[in-house]
């Protein structure tokens, strides 16, 4: 005889804790020395003057500034041309 009555077994209780990801410094706003500007996941902004990449490929500023965004043109080796967005601290 059972002594509890039968559940059943159930997968989608698990849920992983959000990451925040986003940009977080809009151009045009102040950045002071170590402030984050993006968190990414890969390089999709690039850095650019002033502006260094974490080890999660975070974009934070190294000197005080005003954050800008900015476009460049990268050819690839198949001869494909792909714009990357780039983040500066001017």
């Amino acid at each position: 005889m059972a002594s509890t009555k039968a559940g059943g077994s159930t997968k989608n209780l698990r849920d992983s804790n959000p990451k925040y990801l986003g940009v977080k410094l809009a151009a045009g706003q102040k950045a002071a020395p170590g402030n984050v500007i993006v968190r990414q996941r890969g390089t999709k902004i690039e850095a650019g003057k002033n502006v260094r990449v974490g080890h999660d490929h975070t974009l934070f500023a190294m000197k005080e500034g005003i954050v800008s965004f900015t476009e460049k043109r990268a050819t690839k080796f198949d001869g494909r041309v792909v714009r990357k967005k780039v983040a500066h601290v001017i």
